[in-house]
């Protein structure tokens, strides 16, 4: 099994005509997701950051991508659960990597931020460990 990184699945989803690069490696990367490959947390919150910040995909599609990328069968996706969660608060309206800090605290009794716009979306959503606002 191979690890993949952001750039791979990128080439793999995402179709650039005019990125003649991206055109090339292409082929490579469909090869690559053909086999059994892992892809870690930090790829995926790396992959969600490219989507919405360099190929400017809605909130919608990048939901769509990931969850097809976690329902191939023979890729891992490390700490898949609280990636799923961190998919569905992104579909209620909470930021990608905010959901999944969250999603991996876990083991925490809060999760602790200055973000009040984060604390009241996490609680609107009910989300574990429950998010703290400091003043």
């Amino acid at each position: 099994m191979k690890a993949l990184d952001t750039n791979v699945l990128a080439r793999f989803f995402v179709d650039d005509p005019d990125d003649a690069q991206a055109k090339k490696q292409r082929p490579a990367a469909v090869a690559a997701l053909s086999d059994r490959t892992f892809v870690s947390v930090t790829v995926i919150l790396e992959f969600e950051w490219v989507m919405r910040g360099f190929y400017e995909l809605s909130r919608k599609d990048i939901g769509k991508v990931l969850r097809a990328l976690m329902s191939i069968e023979h890729v891992t996706v490390e700490d898949r659960d609280a990636v799923l969660i961190a998919l569905d608060a992104l579909d209620k309206g909470l930021d990608f990597a905010d959901a999944l800090h969250i999603a991996r605290s876990g083991r925490a009794t809060a999760f602790v931020t200055f973000d009040q716009r984060l604390a009241k979306r996490a609680a609107s959503l009910a989300l574990t460990p429950t998010v703290e606002l400091l003043n």
